[in-house]
């Protein structure tokens, strides 16, 4: 039988790359089809957009692509060769997955994203179990992902909402207030690391305190999981949501990661075919565990390559990763705290850090000098990133980014500070 566990990472077959290999940052790079593009104004792509979403190195596209050719059918759905092979691809993919967030397969659930995943959460579990008096406490770094859907169900439920503040000085969570915040929480939602600031929050301690008063503990990871290992078992939390597309994988997928008492409390999000045991005229019933949040055709390709990123991912030390993108940021952190009017919100210099760099001029606007790094062939990101409320802390109404990841190089970081220093000479 066709399995897609056959296809070749840089010659070696996904079985062949469980121990971590020496980081080869060119050699990763040529991994990456799009990184050798050129823009239309004929500049080399530089890409820093990688908080946003990363790129995806060729073994992801040819998986995807191999299930398109060569076995595309609907997974769980018939006994014939194309299907058996789809939902086996499905499933193994969904193995690796798991495993390599440190978690058995039953308790992963296949999601949209982390916004999907979050949700879930909310519709699944929470609607079924809080109500008036009931408390979520979140904080002022959340994505707004994970601000809408408990805004929505303290308007539906009459659940109290709490926000613990971010210290505007050193730009880390006010642990203080957070210890105000938890008495009589029933679940504590916090980012894992922010994607504004790039600051890692202590989400160990967080989920100490939290479970000491009785909350479940939801972790957006939708940016930790590109730079460390996430283990969910030994993590402690109830609920972990996650992105593939930044880390490697495409879009369209993501999945919550469920402890096995939590899940029993969860009610069904989405209802329709799949997730079903039996559906009569009268009622239905419904499958158990993770089957019963998985409905309608599943997203076979997208775990397809999702499940080839992790085994690119395999290759490598994370703990390597990381500092190889520190590395690169603090010195370019480094280097824009030199250029005249440049202002860094956050210390991308912390140790912790995940090489995301957030700024603005003081008089050029973010918009301006966004469209003149991209003209130099510098992508990255200017808005609010999906989280105003963290804007209207730090007082501003949105930053450019610089987000870095293991592709990018020292060369790339030291062109860019030369850009910046010659938008700042020219238009300031």
């Amino acid at each position: 039988m066709y399995s897609p566990h056959a296809a070749l990472i840089g010659g070696r077959s996904f079985d062949q790359c469980g121990d971590d290999l020496p980081l080869d940052i060119e050699a990763i790079r040529a991994d990456f089809p799009i990184l050798s593009r050129r823009l239309p104004n004929g500049k080399q792509l530089v890409y820093f957009d990688n908080a946003a979403t990363s790129q995806k190195p060729k073994c992801v596209i040819d998986a995807m692509s191999r299930y398109y050719e060569e076995y595309n059918s609907n997974a769980h759905r018939a006994i014939h060769t194309l299907a058996d092979e789809a939902t086996a691809a499905l499933e193994g993919a969904r193995d690796m997955i798991s495993s390599y967030f440190g978690t058995s397969s039953d308790q992963l659930i296949y999601t949209s994203g982390a916004t999907e995943a979050i949700n879930l959460v909310a519709y699944g579990w929470a609607r079924e179990k809080l109500g008036k008096g009931d408390v979520v406490v979140l904080t002022e770094m959340e994505h707004h992902a994970d601000i809408v859907p408990w805004q929505q169900l303290s308007i539906d439920k009459g659940v109290e909402v709490r926000f613990v503040p971010i210290d505007t000085e050193s730009f880390t969570l006010d642990m203080d207030a957070l210890e105000v915040a938890l008495d009589g929480a029933s679940l504590v939602c916090v980012v894992h690391t922010s994607n504004v600031l790039g600051v890692r929050n202590p989400i160990e301690k967080i989920i100490e305190m939290s479970q000491s008063v009785g909350a479940r503990v939801l972790i957006d990871c939708a940016q930790g999981a590109p730079h460390e290992r996430i283990d969910f078992d030994s993590l402690g939390a109830d609920f972990i949501a996650i992105s593939a597309h930044k880390m490697a994988g495409p879009t369209g997928i993501g999945c919550i990661l469920v402890k096995k008492d939590a899940m029993a409390e969860m009610g069904p999000f989405m209802t329709g075919g799949s997730m079903i045991k039996r559906v009569t005229m009268e009622k239905s019933t419904f499958q158990d565990g993770n089957a019963m949040f998985e409905t309608g055709t599943p997203r076979i390709a997208e775990a397809i390559g999702w499940g080839a990123a992790v085994e690119w991912l395999n290759q490598f030390d994370m703990g390597e990763i990381h500092d190889h993108i520190n590395d690169v940021a603090s010195w370019t952190a480094a280097q824009m705290r030199e250029i005249p009017g440049i202002k860094i919100y956050g210390e991308p210099e912390r140790e912790d850090s995940s090489g995301a760099i957030s700024f603005l001029h003081e008089s050029i606007q973010s918009l301006d000098l966004a469209l003149l790094l991209d003209e130099g062939g510098f992508a990255v990101r200017t808005g609010h990133h999906c989280a105003q409320p963290l804007m209207d802390a730090l007082g501003v109404p949105s930053t450019n980014r610089a987000s870095f990841w293991v592709y990018n190089t020292m060369g790339e970081a030291e062109a860019f500070i030369d850009h910046l220093r010659y938008i700042v000479e020219r238009f300031s």
